[in-house]
């Protein structure tokens, strides 16, 4: 599905724990998650810190959607 809304030139973050799951369904712009059960937050961590954690995974798919891509490209943190 990634694959065909890009083709109408919608850009895409495929945002995932198991990366190379997103690599085989053709997502161009990656961001790695955290776990499987909690993909981007960590409910261990004090209020604050997992706030800072989800910002700064936002802000990296943000960041990857700017970001002009011809293959598969993690954007790690």
């Amino acid at each position: 599905m990634v694959k065909e809304i890009e083709r109408y030139g919608i850009p895409i973050v495929h945002m995932a724990t198991i990366t190379t799951i997103s690599q085989s369904v053709g997502a161009n712009r990656i961001v790695p998650t955290v776990a499987i059960p909690y993909p981007t937050g960590n409910p261990n961590l004090p209020l604050e810190d997992e706030y800072k954690l989800r910002y700064s995974l936002v802000e990296r798919a943000v960041n990857a959607l700017a970001t002009a891509v011809d293959e598969p490209t993690q954007f790690e943190g």
